[in-house]
């Protein structure tokens, strides 16, 4: 329940709300002058995100771990080439991104769709109602969304990235970015309204 929670507090948030300022650019310049420790801090500020969007992508734990740490060596790789330092977020979820998108074009050359997931046969009511309706329902919601768009709006909700940052991360503008966003804000809201109370606004 905790993520469906999480989600749909978060569609609430006013539109021009901006993470806080953080250590990103001293980290940035350390790595540029070759402090191996500078990297390690920015995997360990940011790999639990990189991980949390890259499962709302791919939804299988191998190939996201697998993502995540290739979206963290190609970092490494080109963080020299990062030009705006203050852009590291949405640089790093644009990598991330890429990388959710190599991977499943792969797996859909490789392999079959698998077949649905099963539920557990032995949950009691009262876990399904309270433990995962919410969680389902968002689920649910989300896969409607086309891909990219579901992308931005998850870069927004459950990861706090400023518009510009957004646009960083998709290789779209400004406009696009938020255009897309209150698109997906309003097909979430059409899906969840009977689950939210009331009529979608």
């Amino acid at each position: 329940m905790a993520v469906a929670v999480i989600a749909l507090n978060a569609m609430r948030l006013p539109d021009d709300q901006a993470p806080a300022p953080s250590l990103e650019v001293a980290l940035v310049a350390r790595v540029r002058a070759g402090d191996p420790r500078a990297f390690r801090n920015l995997f360990e500020r940011w790999a639990p995100r990189v991980r949390r969007f890259l499962r709302s992508m791919l939804h299988d734990a191998n190939e996201v771990d697998e993502a995540t740490q290739e979206c963290f060596v190609r970092a490494h790789r080109l963080i020299g080439g990062l030009r705006n330092d203050g852009g590291f977020a949405g640089w790093l979820f644009g990598i991330a991104r890429l990388v959710a998108l190599e991977q499943r074009r792969a797996r859909r050359r490789a392999t079959p769709a698998p077949p649905p997931e099963t539920a557990d046969p032995a949950p009691s009511p009262e876990a399904l109602v309270l433990g995962s309706e919410g969680d389902r329902l968002l689920a649910e919601a989300l896969a409607e969304l086309d891909p990219d768009r579901r992308a931005a709006l998850l870069l927004r909700i459950d990861h706090g990235l400023g518009y510009e940052e957004i646009a960083t991360a998709m290789g779209w503008s400004v406009a696009k970015v938020k255009n897309e966003i209150h698109r997906g804000r309003q097909s979430m809201r059409l899906r969840l309204a009977d689950y939210l109370g009331g009529p979608p606004s």
